[in-house]
């Protein structure tokens, strides 16, 4: 499937840690919910993304080393629509300023909750209101 993700994860604990040019990182204990797209294919990616044996080349390696990955929505959908989950997110939920976006002129394309059920009511409602629907991404982890 080519399209978007949403690549939910749980940060155990308040830490600081190096993510690529953005530098020092500081995560606050809670739960994140990354958007990513994948217009060569979705499952490719996310599994690029959750393999333990890969070079670090995305934001999202980085704090993969550190944060625990427990689901994964998915759409299809064009180039762009990424962007418009991010920036409708992004009027709900805090972010980590400059993740996962420098490529694009968002904000940021990582968001945080502390509560895992509010953060899914975030990203299903921006789906809707983006003219996706998800599907639940099955996966060996979580």
């Amino acid at each position: 499937m080519r399209g978007i993700y949403v690549l939910f994860l749980r940060v155990p604990y308040t830490l600081s840690t190096l993510i690529g040019g953005l530098g020092e990182v500081e995560f606050r204990a809670g739960n994140y919910a990354y958007v990513g797209s994948a217009l060569g294919g979705v499952e490719k990616r996310v599994g690029r993304h959750l393999s333990a044996e890969k070079k670090l080349h995305w934001h999202i390696d980085y704090l993969l080393l550190r944060a625990a990955p427990y689901d994964i929505l998915a759409a299809e959908g064009e180039k762009g629509k990424e962007c418009e989950v991010a920036r409708k997110l992004s009027s709900e939920l805090s972010c980590v300023e400059g993740f996962g976006c420098s490529d694009c002129g968002c904000v940021s394309h990582l968001f945080y909750s502390p509560t895992a059920a509010h953060l899914l009511e975030a990203v299903l409602r921006a789906f809707k209101e983006v003219g996706l629907k998800p599907r639940r991404l099955e996966w060996g982890g979580g």
